[in-house]
C-alpha cells in the first residue's frame, strides 16, 4: 500500500487555505470581480493579457473548488450567484474598476494569434506581397501549393504580390495554416470573455457582459441620425437641434410670405367682381 506522508497533505493543505483566504481577501477589498473564460486560449496568450492588465486588476486562476470557498469565506451573499458561472477553464479579475470598463479593457488587450487548422476566417486572410525570412527550400513549394507567387531576392524569399489564402467564412486548410505561420501572420485576436461579474460596492451581480465598441458606436450614430429629424419635427430645442429649428422656421416664414403675396388667380377676380355691388349713373347701387 501507499503511504501517505502527513506533512506533505499538511503542507499542501495549509497552502490551499492560504490561496482561499488571499482570494476571499480581494473578493471584499476589490470594488469589481469578473470571471472570465480561457477555455483553448494558450497559456502564452493569457501571460500576454495578465502583463497587459498588471497596473488594472489582480488575475487569478484558482481551482474552481477553491473559488466556490472563497466565495463562502467571504460573507457575501450576493456573490454565491455567480457559483454556477465557476465552471473550469476559468479565470478571476479583481480591480477597483467598474465592471464594464473593467470587461472593455480586456476587448481593448486582445492579442494576435496564429491561426490554425479548421478555424473559420473572420475575415479574408490575405498574405502581403513583399521580403519574408524565410530561405529558399521546402518552403518554396509550400507557398507555392496555396497560390503564392515569389522571387529570390538576396537568398531570401519574397512574395511578389499580394495573395488572399482565405476567403471570409472558409475553413482554414492545414497547408494555409502552415503557410502563416512560416510567415508570422497571425490573423486572429484572443481575449478573455466574460462569464459574469460582481460589484462588491452596489452588491450587485452582472450576467452576459458583452462589450463591442465598434457595434455600439454604430449603433449609437444611427440612432442619432433617427432622433435628430424627430427632434426637430417635434420642434425640441437642443444644442444640437436649434439650428435646424431656426432654418426650418425660416423656410416656413418664407413660403408663407411667398404665398401673401401671390397675384390673384382668374377664379378669384371674377369671384370678387361678382360680390362688388354695381353703382348706377345717380349715384345709387342697384
Amino acid at each position: 500500500m501507499k503511504k501517505i506522508s502527513g506533512k506533505k497533505t499538511s503542507r499542501a493543505s495549509e497552502t490551499k487555505k492560504k490561496s482561499v483566504k488571499e482570494l476571499s481577501e480581494l473578493i471584499n477589498k476589490k470594488k469589481s470581480m469578473l470571471i472570465v473564460s480561457i477555455k483553448g486560449i494558450p497559456s502564452a496568450q493569457i501571460q500576454e493579457v495578465t502583463k497587459k492588465l498588471r497596473d488594472t486588476a489582480v488575475v487569478k486562476i484558482p481551482k474552481k473548488n477553491m473559488i466556490k470557498m472563497a466565495m463562502e469565506n467571504s460573507g457575501q451573499e450576493e456573490v454565491k450567484q455567480i457559483e454556477k458561472e465557476i465552471k473550469e477553464n476559468v479565470a478571476i479579475l479583481f480591480s477597483d474598476m467598474d465592471c464594464f470598463e473593467l470587461a472593455a479593457e480586456l476587448v481593448k488587450n486582445k492579442t494576435p494569434a496564429k491561426a490554425k487548422t479548421g478555424q473559420e476566417a473572420p475575415e479574408d486572410i490575405e498574405v502581403p506581397a513583399g521580403p519574408t525570412e524565410l530561405v529558399p527550400g521546402p518552403a518554396i513549394s509550400e507557398l507555392g501549393a496555396v497560390g503564392i507567387q515569389i522571387q529570390i531576392e538576396k537568398g531570401k524569399i519574397s512574395i511578389k504580390e499580394p495573395k488572399v489564402v482565405v476567403e471570409k467564412g472558409k475553413k482554414i486548410t492545414s497547408a494555409v495554416a502552415d503557410v502563416l505561420s512560416k510567415l508570422d501572420i497571425k490573423p486572429f485576436s484572443i481575449s478573455l470573455i466574460p462569464l459574469a461579474a460582481y460589484d462588491s460596492a452596489e452588491k450587485k451581480v452582472y450576467f452576459n457582459i458583452q462589450i463591442d465598441r465598434e457595434k455600439t458606436v454604430e449603433e449609437m450614430k444611427k440612432a442619432f441620425g433617427k432622433a435628430l429629424p424627430f427632434a426637430v419635427e417635434i420642434g425640441y430645442p437642443s444644442q444640437d437641434t436649434i439650428k435646424f429649428i431656426l432654418l426650418k422656421a425660416s423656410m416656413n416664414a418664407k413660403a408663407l410670405e411667398k404665398f401673401e403675396n401671390a397675384p390673384e388667380t382668374k377664379q378669384e377676380e371674377e369671384k370678387k367682381e361678382e360680390n362688388t355691388p354695381e353703382v348706377n349713373s345717380e349715384g345709387g347701387n342697384n
